[in-house]
């Protein structure tokens, strides 16, 4: 065969590494929609902090730490939700003699001081707000609504796969959330560092549980009980 005859490989094989090159980038896109990040804010609020009636020592420096972060890398971020406890009569979930494990003294009542979020959290830079324990105990972001819709759907709804949590407490509300990540099949980190804790005791077996539930602990989280 001639020279002349000869098929033009070049021309083939640009065209093969073009179609290749498509493949990869629709892949690509398919992941990118599939598999969104959210970063979760649990109960940055005013009562759980210094000065409010059931508060995390530490917990307007974690605040303030958590801002930062948004700050300054919201962009990790697919989207950023926070979680509120939002109380109006949630039976014995509140008491005057509280045992501290079913029963607490009043804190985040709706429409109070100690519910608002601390000042050192900017809220502009969340896409939803998620409240919680109306008329029950609810620790866990998940039992919040965003007008009608729980965190789990909000999630799933966007295509988000994977989600860092942080905020207060350590070993309650912050613990509860992880676990329903978890169970909802989300791939779920605690920002550690990013947490205040009540008490030691109760924050260790806090973070023995997720570790044995699968969720990643990155760093360690403030406690001074």
């Amino acid at each position: 065969m001639r020279d002349d005859q000869l098929p033009d490989l070049d021309d083939d094989l640009e065209d093969d590494i073009a179609l290749a090159d498509e493949d990869e980038d629709e892949n690509e896109d398919e992941d990118t929609e599939g598999h969104k990040s959210a970063i979760i804010v649990v109960d940055v609020q005013r009562d759980f902090c210094e000065g409010g009636s059931l508060a995390v020592q530490g917990g307007a420096d974690v605040v303030a730490e958590i801002a930062e972060l948004l700050r300054e890398s919201a962009d990790d971020y697919d989207f950023i939700v926070a979680t509120r406890d939002h109380h109006i009569d949630p039976g014995d979930h509140f008491s005057d003699t509280p045992d501290f494990v079913n029963s607490w003294p009043r804190h985040c009542v709706m429409g109070t001081e100690g519910a608002q979020f601390h000042p050192n959290f900017d809220p502009t830079v969340v896409e939803a707000i998620f409240d919680k324990g109306a008329y029950e105990a609810a620790y866990s972001g998940f039992e919040g609504l965003a007008d009608t819709q729980n965190l789990e759907d909000w999630l799933a709804e966007r295509g988000v796969t994977k989600v860092d949590i942080v905020g207060l407490a350590t070993d309650h509300c912050v613990r509860a959330t992880a676990l329903d990540a978890v169970r909802a099949g989300l791939t779920t980190t605690v920002l550690l560092d990013l947490t205040a804790g009540v008490a030691r005791t109760t924050t260790d077996k806090a973070l023995r549980q997720l570790r044995d539930a699968g969720v990643s602990l990155v760093g360690s989280p403030i406690v001074t009980g």
